[in-house]
């Protein structure tokens, strides 16, 4: 496998229990390692480091979210967020864990845990056998009205989860969903995803 940390010679810490992660993302001091090629809007990968552990994020700055004439400027790196949320209290784990931090090196933006992967691992060759976690992203694209899922946006991490990525034009008032996953266009919702759908929505 191809990882992206390899492609690019990246130095990635040892992995971290997710308990500790999501406290060293959300308390750790970020420090930018460089800009990810091929973005709109400006993207960074940053390392966190607490108290000797550490991670890699991606961060992505209000400051440098291009404008766009359909959502309201400076409100993507909070989209991100709001995709992650919306996953976590699904229970779907689609997102990785993303947080709002306004003590970051380029001002408020969003910080979310890098997922290591193989870029050629894309959507389109992650389709055969997986129609149950596809069907979560089809009814999470819905749920978060995501107008802009990508073949790349579906990323196999070296942890064997598939990891939905770039949530930022997500959550628009209009309807406004665009997404590859359409094979299951005109299916209905299997029960267990409807019921836990109805579940989160009461809580």
């Amino acid at each position: 496998m191809a990882l992206l940390s390899r492609q690019a010679g990246l130095e990635v810490p040892d992995p971290l229990p997710d308990d500790v992660a999501r406290v060293v993302l959300a308390e750790g001091e970020a420090d930018v390692v460089g800009r990810m090629p091929w973005s709109s809007n400006a993207t960074f990968l940053a390392r966190v480091e607490l108290d000797g552990d550490a991670l890699l994020a991606i961060y992505k700055p209000q400051a440098g979210e291009r404008p766009l004439w359909d959502f309201p400027e400076g409100t993507l790196c909070c989209r991100e967020v709001a995709a992650y949320v919306l996953s976590d209290l699904l229970g779907w784990s689609l997102v990785p864990h993303t947080v709002l931090r306004d003590d970051l090196p380029l001002g408020l933006g969003a910080l979310q845990r890098f997922v290591d992967h193989d870029p050629e691992e894309h959507y389109f060759e992650l389709q055969a056998g997986r129609d149950e976690i596809f069907q979560r992203f089809a009814a999470f694209d819905v749920l978060a009205n995501n107008t802009d899922r990508k073949g790349g946006h579906v990323l196999l991490g070296i942890d064997g989860m598939v990891w939905g990525i770039d949530h930022g034009v997500c959550f628009h008032p209009q309807w406004k969903l665009r997404t590859v996953i359409w094979e299951f266009a005109g299916d209905p919702l299997p029960a267990p995803l409807l019921d836990t759908i109805a579940c989160a929505i009461d809580r």
